[in-house]
This record gives C-alpha cells, sequence and structure tokens, in this order.
C-alpha cells in the first residue's frame, strides 16, 4: 500500500474511537486530515453529534467546511479524546511532533484531554527519537540569539524556511526551529532543558502523553495500547 493509502486507512479507523456527544481534539497534518474528512462524512450522516476543539487554523477550517460543531478550547470545560498524528514515535511511546508547526496547539489540547490517540504509518516507528528533527516554537524577538545559543550546545538548530524562502509562521506568528541530532538517547532531559529556555514558546517533544497508537501497515491498521 502507498503512503496516503495507510494514512487514510488509520484516519477512517481512529473515528470509530469517537463516541455520541464527545468533545473531541482535532489534531493538525497528512494523516489527520483523512480522519476529519471520515468524521464529517458521519456527522453529515447524522451517525455522530460532536463538539470539536482544533489545535490549528487549517484543521478548523476544513472541519467546519464538513459541517462539524467547532468550539474554542476556552469554551469547553474538558475533552473527552484527542486524535493526532506524529512525526516519530518510538519503542517507549514518546514521540516528536511539529512537523505541521502547529505543536504549541497540540499540546496545550493534548495535555487537556483525558485521552489521547495518535494515527501514523509505519514509517514514523523509530528505535530512538531525533533523526526527523525536534521542532522549537520560538518568538521572532531576539530568535538569532537564541539559535546561537543552541549552536553552543551543538543541538544543531536549523531556521525552517518555505518553499519561497521565508520564515515558516506558527498561527501565532512565531518561528519554527528544528533541531538535528539524528538519535536522542535522554529526551526528558532535553525536553527539561528546552522547558527553561527563554524565548521558546513550546518543544516538539511529546512525552509521556499518548494513550493509544494505530499505526497503517500493509495489513491493515494496528491498534496499540500503552499500557501504563
Amino acid at each position: 500500500m502507498k503512503q496516503d493509502q495507510l494514512k487514510q486507512a488509520v484516519g477512517i479507523k481512529s473515528v470509530d474511537f469517537i463516541q455520541d456527544h464527545m468533545t473531541v481534539g482535532l489534531g493538525t497534518g497528512s494523516t489527520v486530515y483523512y480522519m476529519v474528512e471520515e468524521l464529517g462524512k458521519r456527522v453529515q450522516a447524522g451517525d455522530l453529534t460532536v463538539n470539536c476543539v482544533s489545535t490549528s487554523q487549517r484543521t478548523w477550517d476544513q472541519a467546519k467546511k464538513l459541517g462539524i460543531n467547532m468550539l474554542p478550547l476556552d469554551q469547553v470545560d474538558h475533552i473527552d479524546l484527542t486524535i493526532d498524528g506524529a512525526d516519530e514515535i518510538d519503542t517507549q511511546f514518546q514521540g516528536v511532533k511539529g512537523g505541521g508547526a502547529a505543536l504549541t496547539y497540540e499540546k496545550i489540547v493534548a495535555l487537556n484531554s483525558q485521552r489521547n490517540l495518535w494515527i501514523v504509518d509505519q514509517s514514523k516507528q523509530v528505535q530512538q527519537l531525533g533523526a526527523f528533527g525536534i521542532p522549537l516554537e520560538v518568538i521572532p524577538f531576539g530568535h538569532q540569539q537564541l539559535l546561537q545559543r543552541l549552536e553552543a550546545e551543538n543541538l544543531h538548530p536549523q531556521w525552517r524556511m518555505d518553499d519561497q524562502g521565508q520564515p515558516v509562521l506558527t498561527d501565532m506568528h512565531n518561528y519554527i526551529f528544528d533541531l538535528h541530532l539524528d538519535q536522542l538517547q535522554h529526551p526528558h532531559l532535553l525536553a527539561d532543558w528546552l522547558d527553561h529556555q527563554t524565548g521558546i514558546i513550546e518543544h516538539g517533544l511529546f512525552l509521556d502523553i499518548v494513550n493509544t497508537v494505530i499505526v497503517g501497515t500493509a495489513n491493515g491498521p494496528q491498534i496499540i495500547e500503552n499500557i501504563r
């Protein structure tokens, strides 16, 4: 199966985890796109009634066009389930996210969800995190000084640019740096260090967060539970 077919299969399967009258967090990314499309079909068919919050303007716009009831995060008192993608996930269920530049909103929604479900294809499964790069959302003010500080720590930061050579901007109009580490031996130590660096809004290490992962394989979606 092609990668897009794997993504579509897990996106469709993940909607089976959504129950009537849930409040659902909608992630961001190419795999989540298929999940939102399937959710929209079931809402339009009258099979599901849900309230949803979004992790990006892109997902919000897609969901609204499909007739999914969307609410600002501050207007909901709980989130039953969030479905999102991941750029990497290791054997300990630790993940890296932020390839779509929505990491801060994604982490806020994830940490306020009772359960988190990630949908990925097999290429996202790794033994150790790091090869994809660790995204950081950083404020523009002082970003050059922050870049130098990260370089001094041998974290190999790269300022993310779009196809036109312009800085990628988040929904909050911040920049994205990507740390290129090949392999990350101690993700919790790096996460703690990044948490204490002024100018970094959020990092893409999603540690001890996910409950369930659906992996797209040639034999169909595989459901893996994180027993913790």
